[in-house]
């Protein structure tokens, strides 16, 4: 009795639990979906509430399980070859366009992207996966608000991190040109052609295989013919409209008003431009809406802002990152902050591509902006005869240079208000340039206006950028002479204050003041670089703690009105030579020497100008 128990567990331990056949259950699964529209007649049931989302997830399952199982790295299963033959994507796409029942878009976004996500082999080569993606990508983006948003941005999610994993795919999915060479193109032939009329595929099914595959494929082919019913514009991949379906879908869903979506969105869109080739790059700069649909917006987004805004409240209003556009919660309201918020912030995403996309793109976009806001709509208002007009748009381009950070996008800015020729910036009685404009602006009847106007220059004085102290500084100095011929640069610098007359301070003039600096104890010599002259940060160093100093000595009495206007006169030589050392080749000039230097009987120092510009009685003030 025991020996005979003992053979049975044996028996039941050894038996194997039969294998299942993974096409017949893909199959199955698929005509599930199909005969729910053949026999479904309620078109108002949603689609969570049929068992179309558990049979998808099936057949997900299946095709995951599958590749798991593969002996050989690389090949496409029985069930991958049934899905790419019976274009089986391309009839859910149709699906989901027709959003029957409703619901259904989002279950087709969802299992695009968990099929790309989760599959290993390539699919993007092939053309029954290229084709519904790109019609799939046509049906988002496009409406803003959309109940497939999360889905959708999760789609081009997928996509773009396939291609930061192979950037060739970027060519191939902008164009839809086959990639020559690949492995997975030699796949192609495995797919039905793109203009073949619907048949049945007698090897499409293996051993497994339920007899009533002619069954199905029929059904197949009666949804094939919703497919002929689409749009023109969704039927090729390869027609001019769908060159740019996920740059379009991207830029779509950065409009969001989901934060999260957007930044999403932004991300991708990031992520693209800077992993593009070449040939890629190319592309996206000529072909594809990228560049002008981001400046559009942009454009956009100015001219939403305000008539008038208050200059103090645009300056006051920092910290604005395209990933925190929003402004902070704890700063002072006023009309305006957030439609100000949104336009500093796409503009600082602007910034942000332009200095991580590839070259070529970077150019293009930086063009487009420099032409679309800076030339059309910024100009005609910096040259309007309004004053509220003028302060507004003085205003808002002194905060965007404070935000540009790219090099290439600074240099349209430069010649937007420099010009691209190389001539000093003077004051003009005809003004023909925007630059003579600004400078006269600095003068202006409205105090307003001139405080805005110096704050821009200000600005741009700062800006890493050898044309602007050229034009604004060096040109002026050029062929005149300041240091005394012959004059050697003096050994202790401490010791030799009184080399340069002061014809604005007297030698007594701490005497009788109660606010003389103490002494200070002596320093060693300063630095000196590789040809034995002082270092130039040296000098603008020692220049700041002397001017300390002589901001200390009697003032003289001003006007309250203006002083804001004289405080930006006094700090702007101050701003020139601080742009000067990194940007004059040739070191500083003597322009910028110690202020204790031997100058020529005519020539003034950057001390004595400081002072005068301080000191002047400027006409109008």
């Amino acid at each position: 009795m025991l020996s005979r128990l003992g053979a049975l567990l044996q028996e039941a331990v050894g038996a194997r639990e039969p294998s299942i056949d993974l096409l017949q259950a893909f199959v199955e699964h698929w005509k599930g979906i199909t005969h729910y529209y053949i026999e479904s007649t309620d078109e108002n049931t949603p689609v969570k509430k049929t068992d179309i989302p558990w049979r998808l997830r099936q057949m997900l399952d299946i095709l995951v399980y599958e590749e798991r199982q593969q002996a050989a790295a690389g090949e496409a299963g029985p069930c991958l070859e049934y899905l790419l033959q019976h274009r089986i994507l391309e009839t859910l796409c149709t699906l989901g366009k027709a959003e029957y029942p409703p619901g259904m878009r989002q279950q087709v976004f969802q299992f695009f992207s968990k099929v790309l996500a989760q599959v290993q082999h390539p699919l993007l080569h092939y053309l029954s996966v290229h084709r519904p993606v790109q019609k799939l990508l046509r049906l988002g983006g496009t409406v803003p608000g959309s109940l497939t948003e999360k889905e959708e941005v999760q789609f081009t999610s997928v996509l773009c991190s396939k291609i930061q994993q192979d950037p060739e795919l970027l060519m191939y999915i902008l164009e839809g040109k086959k990639i020559i060479g690949r492995k997975a193109a030699s796949r192609e032939s495995t797919t039905l052609p793109k203009d073949s009329t619907c048949h049945p595929d007698k090897d499409s099914f293996h051993s497994g295989a339920p007899d009533k595959g002619s069954q199905l494929d029929g059904e197949h082919c009666g949804a094939q013919a919703l497919n002929s019913h689409l749009p023109a514009e969704t039927e090729g991949p390869d027609s001019g409209t769908g060159e740019s379906t996920l740059i379009t879908s991207l830029l779509g869903l950065c409009k969001s008003k989901k934060s999260r979506v957007a930044l999403k969105a932004q991300e991708n869109l990031l992520l693209l431009v800077s992993v593009a080739s070449s040939a890629a790059a190319t592309s996206l700069a000529q072909s594809s809406p990228c560049c002008v649909a981001l400046t559009e917006h942009l454009c956009q987004l100015y001219r939403s802002l305000p008539a008038f805004l208050d200059p103090a409240d645009i300056a006051a209003l920092e910290g604005i990152s395209w990933r925190l556009p929003s402004a902070p919660s704890d700063e002072a309201s006023f009309p305006g902050k957030e439609a100000l918020a949104a336009f500093l912030g796409w503009f600082d995403y602007c910034d942000h591509l332009i200095t991580e996309a590839h070259a070529v793109v970077a150019d293009t976009l930086a063009k487009a902006v420099a032409e679309k806001l800076f030339v059309e709509t910024l100009q005609p208002q910096l040259l309007h005869v309004s004053e509220q007009s003028i302060l507004t748009s003085t205003a808002l381009l002194t905060a965007m240079l404070r935000q540009l950070r790219s090099p290439a996008l600074l240099q349209q800015a430069v010649a937007f208000l420099l010009g691209t020729e190389r001539h000093p910036a003077v004051v003009e009685d005809s003004p023909r340039t925007l630059c003579s404009h600004l400078i006269r602006h600095c003068d202006h009847l409205s105090d307003e206006i001139s405080i805005a106007t110096l704050r821009l220059f200000e600005e741009l004085l700062q800006k890493p950028h050898e044309q602007v102290i050229r034009d604004l500084v060096l040109c002026n100095l050029e062929g005149r002479l300041y240091v005394a011929r012959g004059s050697p640069e003096p050994e202790s610098y401490e010791d030799t204050l009184d080399l340069e007359e002061d014809p604005y301070f007297p030698d007594d003039g701490f005497l009788d003041c109660s606010f003389a600096p103490p002494a200070q104890p002596r320093a060693a010599a300063p630095p000196t670089s590789a040809h034995g002259k002082t270092a130039v940060t040296e000098i603008v160093n020692r220049w700041e703690a002397v001017s300390s100093a002589w901001s200390l000595r009697r003032p003289r009495p001003q006007l309250s009105w203006r002083r804001p206007a004289m405080t930006h006169m006094s700090t702007m030589p101050m701003a020139c030579s601080r742009s000067a050392a990194p940007a004059s080749p040739h070191g500083a000039g003597p322009w910028v020497l110690h202020p204790w230097t031997s100058m020529s009987p005519n020539g003034l120092s950057l001390r004595v100008t400081s002072s005068k510009c301080c000191l002047t009685e400027w006409p109008g003030f």
